[in-house]
């Protein structure tokens, strides 16, 4: 292969969700009965997504997204970047897969006071 020359591959993905792998490490897991499932192995087996370029949608594990909240994982879905989801350690898996799957079901928090961030 020559220097320079970008290579394209098929993908059946119709979206991904990234999920911030240093959030989930921080929490030791954190879902599932037991809360040591990490928040992307959960959503992929929840969600019956193959593995690799021929599933539909990927679930796929960053390593910082640079938000860090406490006790809780970021979670993006693809399909609206704009709306970033923190879902709290121990989070109903019903609730996260109807959040992926509704859109605008869940309203984007106002910004708060302590961020330093004005409200609109």
């Amino acid at each position: 292969m020559e220097a320079g020359v970008i290579r394209v591959l098929a993908s059946r993905w119709q979206g991904s969700v990234l999920v911030c792998g240093k959030c989930s490490k921080k929490l030791a897991g954190g879902f599932g009965d037991k809360r040591r499932t990490p928040l992307a192995k959960l959503l992929r087996a929840e969600l019956g997504f193959k593995k690799g370029r021929k599933a539909d949608r990927g679930v796929v594990e960053v390593k910082c997204l640079g938000v860090c909240p406490k006790n809780a994982v970021v979670m993006i879905d693809a399909a609206r970047p704009d709306r970033w989801m923190l879902v709290p350690a121990g989070a109903d898996v019903g609730e996260i897969v109807t959040t992926l799957r509704g859109g605008d079901a869940v309203p984007p928090s106002p910004p708060r006071v302590e961020d330093g961030l004005k409200a609109a």
